[in-house]
């Protein structure tokens, strides 16, 4: 728990809501979710054990055991018994739906033109069927019935598509978190959009459903005009009946501001960075090895930094460049690396569990993104005070680099890729004064700043009614 800080939460249950997850999946958005659980537990939430994380993919009990198993042997959560999931508890204890669903279902029955996917009790007796909805990507907005079954087998009822689905059962978890206490205040940090759209019509007087943000809202070219995703457009619209939406860089939230409309509801707070345990002189780490963390997908544009890169290694043949991380664009971009004969340069490492020990080793940290939400990885350079070289892009690198530690080139240039990188390598003095102004510029990601913004926002929202 901190201790300059020991307590900036108001009194209140707090529950953590995700889409899903699962280890290895979803890039940063996995990992920032756990990592603000884990801060607001230091912060004192719920006397250090932190906020509930409550998940609703429809994996199996024994696969949601695995992935909160590899969690907890990585440290990523504090105490996986907090950790619950939607189909672990809709089943009940004998067979069948749980009672809180069943209570919560009403007279109807299965839409003879979908097909379902059944959800079966341990029994292998259907205990729930989902509607399959094919080809359509705002499925969770249906409501196409999810039939619920006794144990028996025989039908119980039907709930009104997924939206449904999942408040019943926030409802029954909310229930059990204020036990006598009806009235208990309790803050929801949704974490996905796709729930969050669901959740505006939750009644719960007492609740409060703060948003999270976790990337960019446009489509390329990620101009501040640029077509809104899909996904986004009818978020959007209702964004302003959560109690807070909080963007992770001021930048988005003013793009979004003066194209949708100013909020009360908008604020910025962004995802919090630990501090490195150590950090390495900039004199001792390996000379000329950049690297860079990210997933292997087309918008990281690994391949702008592997092109970039073979001028580099003309200027300094000693260079290396090692990107961590997996994804669909592994073949595409290891035939590049063979094709510019950069194969005992350039080296696809894979995924590491190990990222701090990554960046304390390495010279300087590279992103090629074309677009972020926050650019956590950037965030996490700075704090182990290894220099950042950036494209220039929405959202995240301008303000993370605005009080120095990197450079910053427009974004898609890369000639200009390769100079800064080769200027940062051949100069120790430049090196060590990026590294000294990264953990400056890391410090306004700090944990204890970051939670003391998240809990202002918190105790904002319960001082007035639910905008629900």
């Amino acid at each position: 728990m901190s201790t300059s800080h020991p307590h900036p939460f108001p009194e209140a249950e707090y529950v953590i809501l995700s889409s899903r997850l699962i280890p290895d999946r979803d890039g940063g958005y996995t990992f920032a979710t756990l990592a603000r659980a884990r801060q607001m537990a230091r912060a004192g939430v719920h006397d250090g054990a932190g906020p509930l994380l409550l998940t609703v993919d429809p994996g199996t009990p024994a696969e949601h055991a695995q992935q909160r198993a590899a969690f907890a042997g990585r440290d990523l959560v504090l105490d996986p018994t907090r950790m619950r999931n939607l189909f672990d508890e809709a089943i009940g204890a004998s067979g069948g739906a749980a009672p809180w669903l069943i209570e919560a279902s009403h007279v109807g029955d299965a839409d003879p033109a979908l097909e379902y996917r059944e959800v079966p009790d341990a029994a292998g007796r259907p205990a729930i069927r989902l509607p399959v909805i094919v080809g359509d990507p705002d499925w969770h907005i249906s409501s196409a019935p999810v039939t619920v079954h006794r144990a028996d087998g025989s039908l119980a009822g039907i709930v009104d598509g997924f939206g449904a689905l999942y408040r019943a059962w926030l409802d029954h978890v909310v229930a059990g978190l204020r036990g006598g206490d009806v009235g208990r205040p309790v803050v929801v940090l949704c974490e996905s959009r796709q729930l969050g759209e669901l959740l505006v019509g939750w009644d719960d007087a007492d609740a409060r459903l703060v948003h999270t943000i976790h990337t960019t809202h446009l489509e390329p070219p990620f101009t501040p005009d640029a077509t809104v995703n899909a996904l986004w457009s009818r978020w959007l619209q209702v964004a302003d009946r959560f109690d807070a939406v909080l963007w992770p860089t001021a930048a988005q939230r003013a793009d979004v501001q003066n194209r949708f409309g100013a909020s009360e509801v908008h604020v910025v707070v962004p995802q919090a960075v630990d501090a490195a345990a150590s950090v390495v002189a900039s004199s001792d780490r390996v000379r000329g090895r950049v690297v860079m963390l990210n997933r292997l997908a087309r918008g990281k544009r690994v391949d702008h930094a592997i092109r970039a890169f073979a001028g580099v290694v003309a200027a300094d043949p000693d260079a290396t460049l090692d990107v961590y991380g997996d994804g669909a664009e592994r073949g595409a971009l290891q035939k590049l690396i063979d094709e510019r004969g950069l194969g005992g340069s350039v080296t696809l490492r894979g995924a590491t569990t190990d990222p701090g020990g990554v960046l304390s080793e390495a010279s300087v940290f590279l992103s090629t993104s074309a677009f972020e939400g926050q650019g956590l990885s950037i965030g996490e350079a700075l704090a182990h005070g290894c220099p950042v070289i950036s494209y220039d892009v929405r959202y995240g690198p301008r303000e993370a680099l605005a009080a120095g530690g990197g450079i910053l080139v427009p974004d898609g240039d890369e000639r200009a890729l390769t100079a800064a990188l080769i200027a940062v390598l051949r100069d120790p003095g430049e090196r060590e004064r990026l590294s000294a102004e990264a953990l400056e510029s890391a410090r306004r990601l700090a944990p204890d700043e970051v939670m003391d913004a998240l809990a202002a926002v918190v105790r904002e929202s319960l001082s007035r009614p639910a905008r629900r």
